[in-house]
């Protein structure tokens, strides 16, 4: 991912030097590098979230009786409220993070009186279900923020390289 144009070394000593230094600090640069990435992805789901049409509550109850729903805007608060990124983790040396909906929203059910999981209703939206139509927010913003993401991770990369070489 990361390319260095050229670098120096005037010895094997600087060069053993330099190694050793990149590998004590690669967990943390590489973990900066997927969470810069992660960011890039979670701001356009953010924005594609925001975007989505919804209907009042009441509305939503009543087209669901008939066997259609819509996104509510109780729904969609619930949904930005618990969007998140996770931290990032060492899974064997890949490096991980999560983006995901935590919480409940605000329409409270005789199934769910806590109200309805975040989850749940991100997972409805984006994939459909029986009396709802699919309306993808996740996958078009995964798709149209691969390039931009390599590149965020690849400048991240790169700074942190830098910065090392400026150490000696």
């Amino acid at each position: 991912m990361a390319k260095r144009k050229t670098w120096r070394m005037t010895g094997m000593e600087d060069y053993v030097t330099y190694v050793e230094r990149l590998a004590e600090n690669s967990e943390e640069i590489l973990g900066e590098a997927v969470y810069e990435m992660a960011k890039v992805v979670a701001d356009r789901v953010r924005a594609n979230l925001e975007a989505l049409p919804t209907v009042t509550n009441a509305a939503n109850i009543a087209m669901y009786k008939h066997g259609r729903s819509k996104l509510s805007d109780i729904e969609k608060k619930g949904l930005l409220d618990g969007f998140g990124i996770s931290t990032a983790q060492n899974d064997n040396g890949y490096f991980n993070v999560k983006l995901g909906f935590e919480g409940y929203n605000g329409v409270k059910t005789k199934k769910y009186p806590n109200g309805q999981p975040n989850a749940l209703i991100a997972r409805v939206t984006e994939s459909g279900s029986s009396y709802r139509t699919k309306t993808p927010f996740i996958r078009p913003a995964v798709r149209a923020t691969k390039k931009a993401a390599e590149q965020a991770g690849q400048i991240k990369i790169d700074e942190r390289i830098s910065a090392l070489d400026k150490k000696k």
